[in-house]
């Protein structure tokens, strides 16, 4: 009999002889246990669990493939997560003193919310724009403000990420054209740019062009990249939204790989060697609340993502499959309702990021379900990172789960799981065509309608909402947007058009269109137009007019 096996009939025994005794005189609190991925939790897990026989295939160790431990070999035990706090407001003056501030509580990266006009490229004086100039982020219409964003800040000592997609290469040539006017070498920068438009068409809805074109932006943000900022990493392919949405974790891994298949597969067609870009490609996930799923959600995402370079693409140097991911606690976990009780899931979710292996990480703060970040809250959630890395000894062992029976168990789990949604996808022909289909947007509102239907069942306790609910609702502090900051910013934009050489303007604008029509790469241009003055609604409006405006007939 082998070891499996012994085992296996001892936990049959140990359920006949000890659990059911115990089962009779006291239930369980439920009938059955699963994960938000709705892989059942079985009552105990044991070697029998767990394929211990594939432990350097599945398994291994940090730093090596199939990267499953970690990216790197020591991991914390050489320099800690970055401590990247998402912030933005109002105009370019409030973004930069929050970022000062930040660094100065030791903030070890910078991360840069737009407003929602920016992320759909309207300028702050467009009527698309009314009511929403710097409410959620802050407001960049043309190099000036991205002038002012960074004033102070040494581009070439510090890590910076900007939440932008579809104008992604807008903002990273105003970034470079910064970065420039500092004296400062653009092979020098280091950051990323969201750049992920797939996920918008799943997920978030800030699009600008139709999903093929887009795709051709994002190729062309590669090659630039490649040969001029060879440091930055030139897409998060962000499965954060796509969770945020309602999605399992199971989906999650899922939607946000079979975007990134879509990515390098257009890259590819573009003539990129894989080498070039592959190393460049980052991600962005969710840490939620079922912290062990969590955990083992990275895990596999890993281990996966590793695989699919190496065997789907025939990746030569196995680390260019190295996952390589930002995290960011879970947004939609946030009530309003007992919002100090933010800091507490906040906590945990970001515990479940390092314990993940992540390499950056934002830790959302208390007030965000009642509006933008405080002062205070904000420090609150940096000084969460920091206890974390400081006080609580997980960083000093790389993996510290990795053997526990019920995490190795859910990680296989999870795969499996992934991996057949992607089969599914793959048969419809990739990502843009499963979501031309509306596959994962089904898949999301599925899981969403029945997370929904459980919070409101009351099976899925939610404290402070559906349970141990107070009487009386406890006020806090908001930040709101004083809205005559939209007219500053709408003045400063106006003066920019009059300030400006008009023959340089016009011609780099005519460049953007030209190379949008045809096949050249278009961030030179781009950079030449943000150079010139041209503002963020004027350059998508050269774009638009080429690759026309996505859901337009």
């Amino acid at each position: 009999m082998s070891d499996r096996e012994r085992i296996e009939r001892e936990r049959e025994r140990w359920e006949r002889e000890t659990v059911e005794k115990v089962l009779r005189k006291a239930p369980e609190r439920r009938e059955a246990f699963a994960t938000t991925s709705g892989i059942p939790v079985k009552r105990v897990y044991t070697p029998a669990d767990v394929r211990e026989d594939r432990y350097l295939e599945d398994v291994g160790f940090p730093g090596e493939y199939p990267y499953t431990r970690g990216v790197q070999p020591t991991m914390y035990r050489s320099r800690f997560w970055t401590m990247r706090q998402y912030a933005g407001f109002g105009t370019a003056e409030e973004s930069n003193a929050r970022y000062r501030y930040l660094l100065e509580q030791g903030q070890t990266g910078l991360s840069v919310a737009f407003d929602l006009p920016t992320q759909m490229g309207y300028d702050s004086d467009d009527p698309m724009s009314e009511g929403e100039v710097g409410k959620v982020g802050v407001a960049i219409d043309s190099l000036a403000d991205m002038e002012i964003l960074f004033d102070g800040i040494p581009l070439d000592r510090v890590s910076t990420s900007m939440t932008i997609n579809a104008p992604a290469a807008i903002l990273l040539a105003m970034y470079v054209a910064v970065a420039r006017k500092q004296g400062v070498d653009p092979s020098a920068l280091r950051g990323t740019i969201q750049n992920d438009v797939l996920k918008e068409y799943i997920a978030r809805g800030t699009y600008i062009f139709p999903p093929r074109p887009s795709l051709r932006l994002v190729t062309d943000i590669f090659a630039w990249c490649a040969e001029n900022v060879p440091r930055w990493n030139t897409i998060s392919i962000s499965g954060y939204h796509i969770r945020e949405a309602g999605a399992t974790a199971a989906q999650e891994i899922a939607f946000t790989l079979a975007n990134g298949i879509a990515y390098v597969e257009a890259a590819l067609a573009a003539g990129l060697p894989l080498g070039k870009f592959a190393p460049r490609l980052s991600f962005f996930f969710n840490a939620h609340l079922n912290l062990l799923e969590e955990v083992a959600k990275f895990r596999a995402a890993r281990r996966m993502w590793a695989r699919i370079l190496v065997e789907r693409f025939g990746a030569e140097d196995p680390s260019w499959g190295r996952l390589r991911f930002h995290t960011q606690t879970a947004g939609s976990s946030l009530t309003a309702q007992q919002p100090e009780n933010n800091i507490v899931r906040t906590a945990y979710e970001a515990l479940a990021a390092v314990l993940g292996g992540c390499q950056s990480l934002h830790t959302n703060s208390m007030d965000e379900a009642l509006g933008l970040p405080t002062e205070k809250s904000a420090k609150i959630a940096l000084r969460t990172q920091q206890i974390l890395a400081h006080e609580i000894g997980v960083g000093d062992t790389v993996d510290p789960l990795a053997g526990s029976y019920y995490v190795e168990s859910l990680t296989d789990a999870l795969e499996e799981k992934a991996t057949e949604l992607l089969g599914k996808i793959d048969e419809m022909g990739g990502a843009v065509a499963a979501i031309e289909r509306q596959f994962q947007q089904r898949e999301i509102a599925d899981a969403a309608y029945s997370w929904q239907k459980a919070v409101e069942a009351g099976d899925q306790v939610v404290v402070g909402v559906n349970r141990f609910v107070d009487e009386e609702e406890e006020r806090m502090p908001i930040l709101r947007v004083p809205d005559e900051l939209a007219g500053r910013q709408i003045a400063r934009t106006r003066r920019v058009r009059e300030e400006r050489d008009p023959a340089a303007w016009e011609r780099a604008l005519d460049r953007v269109e030209e190379c949008a029509r045809g096949t050249e790469n278009v961030v030179p241009a781009i950079l030449e137009a943000v150079e010139a003055y041209a503002t963020i609604g004027e350059i998508t409006g050269r774009l638009a007019r080429a690759w026309g405006r996505h859901g337009e007939a």
